[in-house]
This record gives structure tokens, C-alpha cells and sequence, in this order.
């Protein structure tokens, strides 16, 4: 018997009115035809098909949330912080031991704004890289549109995001920095990047995970290795100016340069480095729905 999750296809049918079942057909009917057609070498993202889901898709945001500081002395407190702890110790070593520059701003302010949306991107890469294992009961059991699984830390990690800026600004307004009109326009763009680079690389890595578990142990190198190739500790102003637009590869610097030069003004904020992010981002996005879409016929099979 062939199940849902093994034929992966699109079914049409013409919509003609039924006759009465195991009869003839009614009255200048046709029976309705059932065409099983195979979904292609890569499959297309369905979008509508997300949205008829909906629902399921904020009950598992919703859960995520609760679930993130379930049993927790702190609770959402861990979301203040990590990225506080974080930026005490980087203005220890880096800031007063090390010297780094930090564009002419006090370095804790600086690595905080960097550390918001890092913390971000770190978490949500990490929970939905695992999503797919960590939920394989629900996987195998029914269908569903499986891309809300890897999705839904991604969107639950936002409302981190949004008390982590809130710290910012309350470390801006004790150092007396106050932020500039291009905050309106870039803040917006950078986490638009920010999100789908995570949802992307995420569910990509989501997908792997159910044949390969070696997955779970490279993520957290990875996702070491590309803080400190984002500029984080540093500024980008650092990079030679012929290096920047192949650094800007990396969708995290147009974010938090984008973040720190709208926010703090320091000069970073470039729609050539936004732009070029953007693009990364919209890239990998592409390129890990697709891949996703192409190995979900197997998730049931082997998660």
C-alpha cells in the first residue's frame, strides 16, 4: 500500500459531480479521473499548502516557546542573559585586554549589537537542525507540510530577538548613543536577512540530519566558526576594502553591520554590504527548501 509520505505527488482530479457509488455514472456525468503524477527531481516549494496549515504552524511556535524555559528558575530572564554574559566577558578580553577597535563606540555596546542578533541566528540554526529529530514521532505518524517543523524555532527565536534589541537600547541610552533615521529602513532588511538565512541553512541542515546524525556534533562547530568569521568581536572596517564584497558572502555581516551602523552609527551600514547579504541569504534560503522538499518522501521512513 502506498502512503502519503511515499508518493510525494500532486493529485488531480477533474471536478465533476459523483454518481452513486459502485453504479453507473449519474446523468451526463463522467466518473472523476484520478491522475497520479510524480513531483519532479526538485519539487516546488508550496506555499499555499503552508498556509492551509497555519494553524498547526503557531501551535508549534507557541510550544516552542513554552517549551524553551519550561522548568526554568529564570525563564525568559535567559533570554537577557546570555547575550549580557556574552558581551561582559568580549568587553573584557577583546575590549580591554586584546584592544580591538570598535569604530569609535564603546566596545560593550558594540558587542552587544552584534551579540542580539548572533544569539538569534545561533539558537534558531541550532533547534532546527535538530527539529526533525527531535519531533520524529510526530513525523511518522501524520502528514503535514514537514517544513513547519524546522520553521517553527525559527520564528519562536524572534521574540529572543525582540527583548535582546529592547537590552540594546537601554545600553544605548546609558552611554547616551541615540539611533539614526537609517534604523527604520535597515533594521527591517537585516532581519528579513537574518531569518531566511537561518530558516534556509536550518531546515537544509534539518533534512541531513535524518540520514546523517553526525550532523547534531558539526553544528555546533559551525556555528563557532562562523561567529568568529562575522564580525562580531571585530569590525568589518578591518577587512581590506578589496575583500569586503566577498566577505559580505556571509549573510551575518550585512545583519550586524547593518544593525550597528543604523543603531550605533558607526559608518558599516552599506546597501552595497546589505544588498550583497540579502542576496546570500535569499540564496541559501532557495537552496535549503529545496533541499528539504526533495528528501522529505524519506523522513518517515528513516527519522
Amino acid at each position: 500500500m502506498l502512503t502519503h509520505e511515499r508518493m510525494s505527488s500532486r493529485l488531480h482530479a477533474s471536478e465533476f459531480p459523483l454518481g452513486r457509488p459502485g453504479g453507473p455514472p449519474a446523468s451526463g456525468h463522467a466518473l472523476p479521473t484520478l491522475v497520479i503524477a510524480p513531483s519532479g527531481r526538485w519539487p516546488r516549494i508550496d506555499l499555499r499548502e503552508l498556509w492551509t496549515y497555519r494553524g498547526l504552524f503557531v501551535f508549534l511556535v507557541w510550544r516552542e516557546i513554552k517549551v524553551r524555559y519550561a522548568q526554568t528558575v529564570l525563564g525568559a530572564g535567559w533570554a537577557v542573559l546570555q547575550p549580557v554574559l556574552t558581551m561582559l566577558v568580549f568587553a573584557v578580553i577583546f575590549g580591554r585586554f586584546a584592544r580591538i577597535p570598535s569604530d569609535g563606540v564603546p566596545y560593550p555596546v558594540f558587542s552587544l549589537a552584534a551579540l542580539v542578533p548572533w544569539t538569534y541566528f545561533s539558537t534558531a540554526l541550532s533547534g532546527a537542525s535538530l527539529s526533525l529529530t527531535n519531533d520524529k514521532n510526530l513525523v511518522s505518524k501524520v502528514y503535514f507540510p514537514r517544513l513547519v517543523i524546522p520553521f517553527a524555532p525559527v520564528l519562536s527565536g524572534l521574540l529572543d530577538f525582540a527583548i535582546g534589541l529592547v537590552i540594546l537600547g537601554v545600553m544605548m541610552l546609558a552611554y547616551g548613543i541615540a539611533p539614526h533615521a537609517g534604523a527604520l529602513v535597515f533594521l527591517p532588511v537585516a532581519a528579513l536577512s537574518m531569518v531566511l538565512c537561518a530558516a534556509g541553512v536550518g531546515s537544509g541542515l534539518a533534512a541531513l540530519n535524518v540520514q546523517y546524525r553526525d550532523v547534531r556534533y558539526v553544528v555546533p562547530f559551525l556555528t563557532q566558526v562562523w561567529m568568529y568569521a562575522s564580525p562580531i568581536v571585530y569590525p568589518a572596517s578591518l577587512v581590506p576594502e578589496r575583500y569586503r564584497a566577498l566577505y559580505a558572502l556571509n549573510p551575518m555581516v550585512g545583519v550586524i553591520e547593518g544593525l550597528r551602523g543604523s543603531l550605533l552609527g558607526t559608518g558599516g551600514a552599506s546597501w552595497s554590504i546589505m544588498g550583497v547579504s540579502l542576496a546570500s541569504s535569499l540564496v541559501l534560503f532557495v537552496a535549503g527548501m529545496l533541499y528539504f522538499r526533495r528528501t522529505e518522501r524519506r523522513f518517515a521512513d528513516v527519522v
